[in-house]
């Protein structure tokens, strides 16, 4: 169970979103909170939390690997658990917390504990390895899906989404010239960082209505 959860926008929301970090950031630092925020402004109930193995870093001092990502399942599931969260819950993370979500949601859709899978920056496949691809189970993913993609990702850019098999379930939002954090190079894009993580909540708004209304 994780020690603690940061909360951020109403609790009378229409939904709340469970969202995790990815494998080397904690819940707290500058791309969490930014994402975090841009949900909450679009009036969306956000709550991070942190697996063990990052906790421990806090408590600890070390600085622990994560563990594969399937073996965090049960701590996610342990997450939702806590929460008791009363209404439509959304699960999903940044990075690997989002991949880590996306390996329990079927079964928790079919039964209907939450009502969809956000994901931002998924980790296509490790950063020079795309042939080593992370989407097998997302081929017949029956939950409904975003994710928000930066187009020149290092973990899964959209010049290589061709050669992905995804879910019908499944939508894609790219940012234009986004990194794997949806951070572009404004020179190239002529957006800034701000604008794609504002878009990005907006994006999840809308989405979400379309999910609950």
């Amino acid at each position: 169970m994780p020690a603690a959860f940061l909360e951020l926008g109403p609790k009378s929301s229409s939904a709340t979103i469970l969202f995790a970090h990815g494998a080397g950031a904690p819940m707290d630092s500058s791309v969490m909170t930014a994402i975090a925020d841009a949900l909450a402004e679009q009036s969306l109930r956000v709550v991070r939390f942190e697996f063990s193995y990052m906790a421990a870093r806090r408590t600890e001092g070390t600085r622990k690997p994560p563990p594969r990502a399937e073996k965090l399942n049960s701590e996610y599931l342990a997450a939702i658990e806590a929460l008791q969260v009363d209404g439509p819950l959304i699960i999903g993370g940044k990075s690997m917390g989002g991949r880590v979500a996306s390996m329990i949601a079927d079964e928790l859709f079919e039964a209907h504990r939450i009502a969809g899978l956000l994901c931002v920056g998924y980790p296509f496949h490790p950063i020079g390895k795309p042939e080593k691809l992370r989407t097998e189970h997302l081929k017949h993913l029956r939950n409904p899906t975003l994710i928000c993609q930066g187009t020149r990702d290092q973990f899964g850019s959209k010049d290589e989404f061709s050669e992905y098999e995804l879910s019908s379930a499944i939508q894609l939002r790219w940012f234009e010239d986004g990194d794997h954090d949806l951070k572009p190079r404004k020179r190239v894009s002529g957006h800034t960082h701000a604008d794609h993580i504002t878009s990005m909540g907006a994006a999840v708004s809308a989405w979400v209505e379309g999910l609950v209304g």
